[in-house]
C-alpha cells in the first residue's frame, strides 16, 4: 500500500519507523486523585489516663453501688454524665492529672472539659487532692460529695449540651459522607475527587463554625460552671478531710484502709459518722496524740522528773547539803545515823517506778451518771472512753495485752480482750467504745474480773506487774472480806491500781473506798483538757 492509500504523510528528513506488530494505542494516564485528609481524632475523656488508671476507675465503679446509682441517674438525662464522672474521679485519683487540649475533645464533651478545668483550678482542689491522690476510695468519695453540684450544673447547661450534641452529630454525618465519597472514587474520577476535596474544605469550615458556636455556648455558661465547681470542690474537700480525720482519730491507719474492700471501708466510715461517740472523735484523736507524745518522753529505770525533796536512804539521790556532812569528821556519825534511820534528804522524783509488764486493764464505769455532761459539754462517758482507747494504744505499743471492762450494777458487765499478739479489730474496738450498760455502780464485780484476768496471766505466762485503771464518777462500798482478798492478790501479783475520778465526785475524797483501792488517784474536773491525765501515760 502506498502513502496515498494509507493516508499518512511522513515528515521530511526522518526515517520511517517500522510497524509495531499488534501494538495498541497507549491509554491516557489520569492525574492522581487527591487523598482525603482524615479528620483529627476526637476524645470523650478530658483527663489523659493510661489503661491502669482506667482499670482502677472500672474496678472502683464496679465496687461502689453509690457511684453506679449516680451514673444511672445522671445518664438518663445527660449523655456526657458517665464521662464526666470518670474525669472527676481520675482528676482526684491521679498523682499529676493532665487535661487534654480543647482541640482534641469531641464537641459533645466540651462541657466536661470546661467543668474539669474549673474544678482543678478551684482553690480547694489542692487540699482535696492531697487526701485523694492514689486512694481510689477517697477519689470516689470526692465524686459522690460533688454529686449535688454536678447534678445542678448538668441541668443548668442542658441547652448547651443539646447544641453541642447536635453539632457533634452534624460533624459525624459529614465525616461519614466524606468517607463514602472517597470510597467511591476510582482512578478515572478525577473530577469527582476534586469535588470531594472541595466538599472536605467546606465540611472543615462547617466543623470550625460548630466549634466556634460550642465555644460561645461554653463561654456563656462559664461563670456558672466556675461557681458550681468551686462549691463542689470545697464540699468534696471538707467531706474527704472529715473522713480522714475520723479514721485517724480512731486509730485506723492508711495501711489498714488500703487492705479493706470498698464496701467494708464505706460501712466503717458510716459507722464512725453515726456511732455513739461520733461527736467526740476529735477528743479521742487528741487523747491518742497526747498519749503518743508522753510515750516518747517516758524513760524506764531512771529517776524521773524532780518534783521536790523527801526523806530516805537512797544514796543516788542524796542532796548536796547531806553529802557535805561527810566532809566533816564530827558529822559523819550523824550522817550514818540518819542513813540507818532513812532520814537523809533526797531529791523526790515522779515516774521512777519501772513500768508494768502484765496486762493493762481499763475498768470503765458506764452507769447512768456517766452520761452527764461536764465542762465544755463533754459527757463523762466520752472522756473516760477516750482515755481507755488511748490506754489500748499504750498497751499495744509496749507489747502488752489490753482488756476493757465496762461495768455498772453488779449484774451488768462486758469484757473486751485485745491480746498483744493479735491485731485490734476496729469493729471490736468500736463495740467496746459504743457499749453503754446503764444502771447503778458496783466496784467489786469489775475489779474481781480484773483479778481473775491477772491471775490467769500469771498462771499461764508467769507475768506480773499488770496495771488496772479505774475510771468512775461514783462511790460504792466493798465488803471487808473482799478487801482482804484484794490486798492478798495485789501482793501476790504485784499489780498497780490507778484511779481517775471523772468529774470530782465524792469518790475522790481522802478516805473513800476508791482512794483505798488505788495506789494513785487523780481528780478529773476539766473534760476539755486531755493533758490532765498525761502523767498516767508516762508511768504505765
Amino acid at each position: 500500500m502506498d502513502e496515498a492509500q494509507d493516508g499518512r504523510v511522513e515528515p521530511q528528513g526522518h526515517a520511517r519507523p517500522g510497524p509495531l506488530p499488534n501494538a495498541a494505542a497507549p491509554a491516557p494516564v489520569p492525574a492522581p486523585a487527591p487523598v482525603p485528609v482524615p479528620a483529627p481524632e476526637r476524645h470523650t475523656a478530658a483527663v489523659v489516663a493510661d489503661r491502669f488508671d482506667r482499670l482502677t476507675w472500672r474496678d472502683t465503679y464496679g465496687q461502689s453501688a453509690a457511684l453506679r446509682e449516680l451514673a444511672e441517674e445522671l445518664s438518663a438525662r445527660h449523655d456526657c454524665a458517665s464521662d464526666l464522672q470518670a474525669d472527676a474521679f481520675l482528676a482526684a485519683y491521679q498523682a499529676r492529672p493532665r487535661l487534654r487540649e480543647r482541640t482534641e475533645m469531641t464537641l459533645s464533651r466540651m462541657l466536661n472539659h470546661q467543668v474539669i478545668t474549673s474544678l482543678m483550678e478551684s482553690p480547694d482542689f489542692a487540699e482535696l487532692h492531697r487526701e485523694t491522690a492514689g486512694d481510689p476510695y477517697a477519689a470516689a468519695m470526692a465524686v459522690l460529695a460533688q454529686a449535688t453540684a454536678l447534678r445542678r450544673l448538668l441541668d443548668d447547661t442542658q441547652d448547651t449540651q443539646n447544641a453541642q450534641n447536635a453539632q457533634n452529630a452534624q460533624e459525624a454525618q459529614e465525616t461519614q459522607e466524606r468517607a463514602e465519597q472517597a470510597a467511591q472514587q476510582t482512578a478515572a474520577q478525577q473530577t469527582a475527587a476534586q469535588q470531594t476535596a472541595a466538599q472536605q474544605t467546606a465540611a472543615q469550615q462547617t466543623t470550625q463554625q460548630a466549634a466556634d458556636q460550642a465555644a460561645q455556648a461554653l463561654g456563656a455558661a462559664a461563670p456558672g460552671i466556675r461557681t458550681a465547681t468551686r462549691n463542689a470542690g470545697a464540699k468534696a474537700a471538707a467531706a474527704v478531710r472529715a473522713e480522714a480525720t475520723l479514721m485517724r482519730a480512731w486509730g485506723v491507719g492508711s495501711g489498714e484502709l488500703e487492705r479493706m474492700s470498698f464496701d467494708r471501708r464505706a460501712r466503717l466510715a458510716e459507722r464512725l459518722r453515726t456511732g455513739r461517740l461520733a461527736a467526740w472523735a476529735e477528743l479521742i484523736g487528741r487523747f491518742r496524740q497526747m498519749a503518743h507524745g508522753e510515750r516518747a518522753r517516758k524513760v524506764e529505770h531512771t529517776s524521773g522528773e524532780l518534783i521536790g525533796v523527801t526523806l530516805g536512804n537512797d544514796l543516788s539521790r542524796v542532796v548536796p547539803s547531806e553529802l557535805a556532812n561527810l566532809g566533816l569528821p564530827a558529822l559523819r556519825a550523824v550522817f550514818a545515823a540518819r542513813y540507818a534511820a532513812g532520814q537523809l534528804m533526797l531529791y523526790d522524783s515522779e515516774g521512777e517506778r519501772t513500768t508494768g509488764r502484765g496486762a493493762v486493764i481499763a475498768c470503765v464505769d458506764t452507769s447512768h451518771s456517766m452520761y452527764a455532761e461536764g465542762p465544755g459539754g463533754v459527757p463523762r462517758e466520752a472522756w473516760a472512753k477516750a482515755c481507755a482507747l488511748a490506754l489500748l494504744d499504750q498497751a499495744r505499743s509496749g507489747g502488752r495485752d489490753f482488756v476493757g471492762i465496762l461495768f455498772a450494777a453488779a449484774d451488768k458487765l462486758r469484757i473486751f480482750r485485745f491480746p498483744a499478739d493479735e491485731a485490734a479489730d476496729i469493729d471490736r474496738v468500736l463495740d467496746f467504745a459504743e457499749t453503754f450498760l446503764g444502771g447503778g455502780t458496783s466496784y467489786q464485780r469489775p475489779l474481781s474480773a480484773a483479778l481473775e484476768l491477772l491471775a490467769e496471766e500469771y498462771d499461764d505466762a508467769a507475768r506480773t506487774r499488770g496495771d488496772i485503771v479505774m475510771l468512775t464518777d461514783d462511790e460504792c462500798d466493798v465488803t471487808e472480806e473482799w478487801m482482804r482478798g484484794w490486798n492478798d492478790a495485789k501482793h501476790r501479783l504485784g499489780f498497780r491500781v490507778f484511779g481517775l475520778a471523772v468529774g470530782a465526785p465524792p469518790a475522790a475524797e481522802a478516805g473513800s473506798v476508791l482512794d483505798a483501792l488505788c495506789d494513785n488517784l487523780r481528780v478529773i474536773d476539766d473534760f476539755t483538757d486531755v493533758h490532765t491525765a498525761a502523767d498516767l501515760f508516762r508511768v504505765i
